[in-house]
């Protein structure tokens, strides 16, 4: 049941109905969104919605019971029972068969170095475990409850119908944004409040982000990138450096506008979520774009491991270590494989060669703003080129594949076949063009558009309409009757 379903609008209606009657009567409205919450994740994952409740109800004790002690030790006891818990399901569900393999891998290498032939021959057999949708943003984001109390930054919650609505807020719980607790518990006491600006904004978002996912990214994915990446050495040169090109927007409309329908949809439920992504590729240093780019996955990570590690405060060295690793800990959060560690390890090291360069010389700037036009715009160039190389071994499925990408761009890139493709593809080619002409709308041009769009009440009316005509295409296309989605 994703945002991006014709389905899902049609239960939101329903549901937005009777949510809006329950706006005076908090408890009721607070406990009616938990149940929905469940449901719409028990649709993702099934059976495995207990695991959302079991990580909800030992954070919930957890954190209580460290708001309840001064002790020092037992307070650290507490909360690394929290991180033991959360790091241990997320390690499980999407590590265990990872580890097995380098473990295989391992002891293969072993037997072969010293001539044992059971250890030489061993296999791997990949263990039937299911990833349940979301567990890497849930987990993170009610870790981040537990260490916030701990760090006397947040008063715990009194009742575990609180926290379970903060954990499973559906908007935000199968691709995230990852929301602070700070931020989201004093709107939910508030009685909810739809102004005309609220509604206008929270359609556009939405609106926006299924125009991103919807018409951009599956588009272009279907039917150009995954040939691409299926087959690299099957393409030339160019082919394959425009797929990587389409993949850096694919991937950006997909998770932007993903983040844009959960941001609108939280916003018409009186719920204000952060920005989570700020035009990244706009970026002129690799420091840059983290502070634009998954803004709630790259500020976790900075506030809850990069610093918990010693940030900067143990010195220059110690700074460039505590990067590499925070950074190759993200890679690894996006998936259990060799190439995303060695997308974390890139954009690692270069956040630390950034900052080794800005300390040796005074004109290097961490931001774009600070610069003159020609340097940034040279940045911007770099800065994204040096993204797109991340990007080919977090898309290509193995790094074999990355390989070959790099290598028939650089060994055979044949332009003069660019005619060729864009009459080969001519969607594909006017959706990229758009794609980034849009991106690289400068911020206030794009700000006022939105003001533009959400005080006009004749455009609010064709967003209603455009959203309409969706909801009836999707659910027409689908085949099936939306009442019988409510069935076990």
């Amino acid at each position: 049941m994703l945002f991006s379903t014709g389905l899902f609008f049609f239960l939101f209606i329903v549901f937005f109905a009777v949510y809006r009657s329950l706006r005076q009567a908090t408890t009721a409205r607070i406990v009616y969104v938990t149940l929905f919450s469940l449901y719409f994740y028990y649709k993702s994952s099934g059976v495995w919605f207990a695991l959302l409740i079991f990580t909800a109800t030992s954070d919930f004790l957890i954190a209580r019971a460290i708001a309840q002690t001064s002790r020092k030790g037992l307070r650290k006891a507490w909360v690394a029972l929290s991180v033991c818990i959360n790091i241990g399901m997320l390690a499980y569900f999407k590590y265990t068969n990872f580890l097995y393999d380098l473990g295989v891998m391992l002891l293969s290498s072993i037997g072969q170095w010293i001539g044992n032939a059971e250890w030489s021959q061993m296999t791997y057999s990949p263990l039937d475990i299911f990833l349940p949708v979301g567990i890497s943003f849930f987990t993170f984001q009610s870790l981040s409850y537990t260490i916030d109390v701990y760090r006397n930054r947040l008063e715990p919650l009194n009742r575990w119908i609180d926290y379970l609505f903060y954990v499973s807020f559906f908007p935000g719980l199968v691709a995230g944004p990852i929301v602070r607790a700070r931020d989201f518990i004093p709107q939910m006491f508030r009685s909810p409040r739809l102004s005309k600006e609220h509604l206008g904004e929270g359609l556009y978002l939405i609106i926006c982000g299924l125009f991103k996912k919807c018409v951009i990214s599956d588009y272009i994915s279907i039917n150009f990138v995954d040939r691409i990446f299926d087959a690299p050495t099957l393409y030339t040169g160019l082919e394959n450096l425009f797929g990587v090109y389409g993949y850096a927007l694919q991937i950006y409309c997909d998770f932007s506008g993903y983040s844009d329908m959960a941001i609108g949809i939280a916003l018409l439920m009186g719920i204000r979520f952060n920005v989570n992504f700020d035009s990244p590729y706009q970026s002129a240093t690799i420091t840059e774009f983290w502070r634009r780019w998954h803004i709630s996955l790259s500020s976790w990570l900075k506030d809850y491991l990069y610093i918990s590690m010693g940030g900067n405060r143990k010195g220059k060295f110690r700074t460039y270590v505590n990067l590499i690793v925070t950074m190759l800990l993200g890679g690894l959060w996006h998936g259990a494989s060799m190439r995303f560690i060695l997308w974390g390890a890139l954009h690692g090291v270069a956040l630390a060669g950034h900052k080794f360069v800005m300390s040796r010389f005074s004109s290097f700037k961490p931001e774009g703003e600070q610069m003159s036009s020609v340097r940034r715009l040279a940045g911007m160039i770099l800065t994204f080129h040096l993204v797109c190389l991340g990007w080919v071994f977090f898309r290509a499925d193995t790094v074999q594949i990355g390989t070959d990408v790099l290598t028939r761009i650089f060994t055979d890139f044949h332009p003069e076949v660019f005619t060729q493709f864009v009459v080969g593809y001519p969607g594909v080619s006017v959706l990229i063009v758009t794609g980034y002409l849009l991106h690289f709308v400068p911020k206030h041009i794009d700000l006022k558009m939105q003001r533009v769009v959400t005080e006009s009440p004749m455009l609010v009316q064709a967003l209603y309409l455009i959203l309409a005509i969706f909801i009836v295409i999707q659910v027409k296309s689908s085949g099936v009757v939306p009442f019988i989605y409510f069935q076990f």
